[in-house]
């Protein structure tokens, strides 16, 4: 009987221009099983640099700070380390700092009272392609960019259907709910969600949401 090989463990560097805090963040997911953290950088040019040099597989970075912060080190980063998934840990939950990381390629954006454990899933989930959003900013998402004077289409037009559950989608609202909301198999749902990301050419929910408001139906 062939067995499985055990899969590498995934190397994170750690981002954030505060000693304590970023010694503190790498020191307790180090000790998470299938984790290791192969460096840290104090602000978006040493991220970069050490990204390119490292190749981590998750970088968890913070928003504010000096030279370069860490909105325009995950832009850049998208093109010099596409594969690269980078996670914004901060203290902000402000607005406008939500929508510009999540356009500029972050895979997600927590808050830093997030516990140790719930980091840690965090980043497999990132490794994984899933975009994550603390609960807190999740509620601001859809009230964060400004109402378009005009609605525009998508380039590619959705059945009724398709837009009722974008906009569920939207709202926050997982493939169960809209299931037993739209009284369809969770199947189905997941079927449909599928479709509209491949559609409108968009990577996850989080930028469906953002779509969805871009388009006026929230």
């Amino acid at each position: 009987m062939d067995l499985q090989e055990p899969r590498p463990p995934l190397r994170v560097l750690v981002v954030d221009d505060q000693t304590l805090i970023r010694d503190g963040i790498a020191s307790l997911l180090s000790i998470r099983p299938g984790i290791t953290v192969i460096g840290t950088a104090v602000d978006g040019r040493d991220a970069v640099a050490k990204t390119v040099e490292l190749g981590p597989d998750v970088v968890l970075m913070d928003v504010r700070m000096p030279r370069m912060d860490g909105v325009e080190a995950v832009a850049v980063l998208r093109e010099r380390a596409p594969e690269c998934r980078v996670v914004m840990l901060t203290t902000f939950d402000d607005e406008e700092y939500v929508v510009r990381a999540l356009r500029a390629g972050a895979h997600g954006y927590l808050l830093k009272d997030l516990p140790a454990e719930e980091l840690a899933h965090a980043v497999r989930l990132a490794h994984a392609g899933v975009t994550q959003l603390d609960s807190s900013v999740a509620r601001h998402l859809t009230t964060s960019l400004p109402s378009p004077g005009t609605a525009q289409p998508p380039a590619v037009p959705l059945s009724p259907r398709e837009t009722d559950i974008l906009r569920l989608v939207a709202q926050g609202h997982t493939n169960r709910e809209i299931a037993a909301h739209l009284y369809l198999s969770e199947g189905t749902v997941k079927n449909h969600v599928s479709r509209i990301l491949t559609r409108l050419a968009l990577r996850d929910r989080t930028q469906a949401a953002l779509r969805a408001r871009d388009l006026g139906l929230l």
